[in-house]
């Protein structure tokens, strides 16, 4: 059913939380496990830049998570690209044929303030296969 399970990760609670669900899914479905993470544009007025703005941070973040994947006996494939998180997760999703994306969720969407910034949102409302959401 679930060929494809792209997981999009950074260095939040949500993703480890999220990575539970994935494990289940990719073994109970077989599936091609493909690990995606975003390189995002430095934020002006951030102090210290963002960590999710070095490369190698990311580089480093899917190194660990493929090998958490591989010790439960899942193979991993790893993403690394540059761009802005929901629109880069959804062009990657298409690229390689995503079944599904697994997401964690911080919340940020409840209020009408963060339901416009919200990744998780805009991933549900732009992609191309269904979007489970981990809350």
């Amino acid at each position: 059913m679930f060929k494809t399970v792209l997981f999009p990760i950074d260095q939040s609670r949500e993703t480890r939380e999220a990575a539970d669900m994935v494990v289940k899914l990719v073994q109970k479905h077989s599936s091609r496990l493909v690990l995606l993470s975003v390189v995002e544009e430095p934020v002006a007025d951030s102090p210290n830049g963002d960590v999710m703005s070095s490369p190698e941070t990311v580089a480093q973040l899917l190194e660990t998570a493929k090998s958490l994947f591989s010790g439960q006996g899942i193979p991993a494939e790893t993403i690394e690209r540059q761009g802005k998180p929901a629109f880069t997760i959804c062009d990657v999703a298409d690229e390689i044929g995503a079944d599904l994306i697994v997401m964690g969720c911080r919340g940020l969407g409840l209020t009408d303030e963060g339901a416009t910034d919200s990744v998780t949102t805009r991933v549900i409302n732009l992609s191309p296969c269904p979007v489970l959401v981990v809350p």
